[in-house]
């Protein structure tokens, strides 16, 4: 299982996906906001979408994990 994990620390603005979707590398999976600055979060490698562990408003910090994925 692949944990994909915030690289600064921000407030979740928007959550692009659900569980048991389907998605591919460089797909959009949460934006970030930080310092009014919009970062979105790809995947990184094809998968299945198994958790997402923030909600929009949710405050992050860099490395935490935001969402799992599963082969």
């Amino acid at each position: 299982m692949a944990a994909v994990q915030s690289e600064v620390a921000g407030s979740v603005w928007k959550v692009l996906v659900s569980v048991g979707q389907q998605v591919g590398p460089e797909d959009e999976l949460v934006i970030l906001e930080s310092m009014k600055m919009e970062i979105p979060v790809q995947a990184g490698a094809a998968g299945v979408v198994d958790e997402i562990l923030v909600a929009e408003q949710d405050a992050v910090a860099e490395g935490q994990v935001l969402v799992r994925l599963r082969p």
